[in-house]
């Protein structure tokens, strides 16, 4: 029994590990962004959603991500032509590879960016209250992932 049980656990392994993509069926996910530039949490809560974002879309998901409350500081800034941020060539490489970007319209006023954005010819969102409809995408059935 214990041979039968080590070689379905390799089996998995093997199957896992060489083929990731043998078996998973293309995913639907919603990354909501909101965390600001002021700290080092920020900073890392940044650098995962660009990251999540390109990994899930590098393996054939769909995948939009949200830029809401403070989150919203940072498209302006990726967005500025003149910007030097380290994260800027991440989300560039992003927007290339056609991620959906949401930008939250409310947030953007309450952070003090929304006059940058819309000189930068970025689309804000208002579809429940002033923000993103985050039913909307549930209702699809995009999976949720916030930070």
């Amino acid at each position: 029994m214990k041979r039968f049980t080590m070689a379905v656990l390799l089996a998995a392994l093997m199957t896992t590990s060489y083929f990731p993509n043998a078996f998973a069926e293309s995913g639907k996910y919603l990354i909501i962004f909101q965390a600001g530039k002021e700290s080092h949490e920020g900073m890392a809560r940044a650098v995962h959603a660009l990251l999540y974002s390109k990994e899930l879309k590098e393996h054939g998901h769909e995948v939009v991500l949200v830029f809401d409350g403070a989150g919203t500081e940072w498209v302006s800034e990726w967005l500025d032509p003149e910007s030097q941020d380290k994260l800027k060539p991440v989300y560039e490489e992003l927007r290339k590879a056609g991620i959906t970007e949401v930008i939250c319209d409310y947030c953007a006023s309450a952070f003090l960016v929304k006059d940058k954005l819309k000189e930068r010819k970025a689309s804000l969102v208002a579809e429940y209250r002033g923000h993103p409809s985050i039913a909307k995408w549930a209702d699809q059935g995009y999976q949720l992932v916030v930070l």
